[in-house]
């Protein structure tokens, strides 16, 4: 059978059990078809009436597997009733039997067997035909008997095969996992490993850039023409450091990051633009900046506006009916920002921490700053950070 019928069969088993049971039907007429007229049932009408009542259980065995076994011990009532014993019947025993085994465990399977092969062997014994009376009830039991075990096994055999077809899958699916997982980590390291390499060459750049700046200005007045030697080497110096960087980013970045944007990054600057658009969003700020942020480096500045933000962003989310007041504060030592609002708080959560929080605690400690959130006093929520300020220079 073509792979996507078959699918599309196993996908409905009420469809695929009706043309189960139709098949047993036909087969029973191929079969009476192909014997001599005299050994023919009575009447082929009522025959094959009986047959499709025989083969009516094969329908329910997948979707009601037990009421599907009671059905078939009742049609034993058909032989003794008119002295005709359906071949239906006998096919029906046999699927039925096959499939409790297939589809069972061992206790229900086993079970469904004696339930419907016991009353077949009683059957044979307590109320014989008479059109086998001459082969002898003893081998009519042992008969039906040897094809309920046949029937049984089978069953139980396709079982155990696909049991271990799915743990051989499930054990290949684990296998391809582990190995992928293996793969990563190797890349990982190898990128770590070329990460600290690069690192190292891109210090030893900015090294070698400082120490001739601290030898221009020294010698500038005295000798140009070495200041401008030295100048020409720091301008090499540090386009070899760009193009270093520049590895070191694309070593460090993971497929599912994009690439990065060309776009000056905000600063202290946009506080205010952003600040707007919360107002505009529904939630009144206030914002007050004290001391001149020209002095602060980029990457500080750009730590301090994704905390407003990132801030801003959780009272938009959480505070309600409320307002919010950010106050940055530029020391000759340290920048300190701090974001409040009067509503109510984000829910707590013990068990869950948001990644906005995580991000504001990273950027602030790789400047080696302090963050403090939590509930405010008199209500609302508060975050505050101090990063210091560089002064090596």
């Amino acid at each position: 059978m073509h792979p996507v019928r078959w699918a599309w069969l196993r996908e409905r088993p009420l469809v695929g059990d009706v043309a189960l049971a139709v098949v047993l039907v036909l087969a029973e007429v191929v079969f009476t078809l192909a014997t001599p007229r005299e050994f023919w049932p009575g009447p082929l009408r009522a025959a094959l009436g009986w047959s499709v009542l025989c083969a009516a259980p094969v329908v329910l065995r997948r979707v009601a597997p037990w009421p599907a076994v009671a059905a078939a011990v009742a049609t034993l009532a058909v032989p003794a009733t008119i002295d005709l014993a359906p071949a239906a019947q006998s096919l029906t025993f046999v699927v039925l039997t096959y499939t409790m085994a297939a589809y069972r465990p061992a206790r229900p399977a086993t079970a469904a067997a004696v339930l419907l092969w016991l009353p077949v062997a009683a059957a044979n014994t307590l109320v014989p035909l008479d059109s086998t009376a001459e082969i002898g009830a003893a081998y009519l039991v042992v008969n039906n008997i040897l094809v309920g075990v046949v029937s049984y096994s089978v069953g139980r055999s396709v079982r155990a095969r696909r049991a271990t077809t799915e743990a051989l899958r499930e054990r290949a699916r684990v296998a391809e996992h582990n190995q992928r997982s293996v793969a990563e980590q190797a890349v990982a390291d190898e990128r770590r490993r070329i990460a600290r390499e690069l690192h190292d060459v891109v210090a030893h750049h900015v090294s070698v850039m400082g120490v001739l700046a601290t030898g221009v200005r020294r010698v500038l007045r005295r000798d140009p023409d070495a200041a401008e030697e030295a100048m020409v080497t720091i301008e090499e110096t540090s386009r070899a450091t760009l193009r270093e960087l520049r590895r070191l980013l694309d070593v460090l970045r993971t497929e599912a990051e994009p690439a990065a944007e060309l776009t000056p990054q905000p600063g202290l600057a946009g506080i205010e633009a952003l600040a707007e658009q919360v107002r505009e969003a529904g939630l009144p700020v206030t914002v007050r900046v004290d001391g001149t942020s020209g002095t602060l480096e980029e990457g500080v500045a750009l730590t301090v506006y994704r905390i407003v933000q990132e801030a801003l962003t959780n009272a938009l989310k959480h505070a309600g009916s409320a307002t919010a007041q950010v106050w940055v504060g530029v020391t000759s030592d340290a920048v300190e920002v701090e974001v409040s609002d009067t509503g109510r708080g984000p829910t707590p959560a013990p068990d869950r921490i948001g990644h906005g929080l995580v991000g504001m605690r990273e950027r602030v400690g790789l400047y080696g700053g302090v963050l403090r959130t939590g509930p405010r006093a008199g209500g609302g929520f508060r975050v505050y950070a101090r990063i210091p300020v560089d002064t090596a220079a």
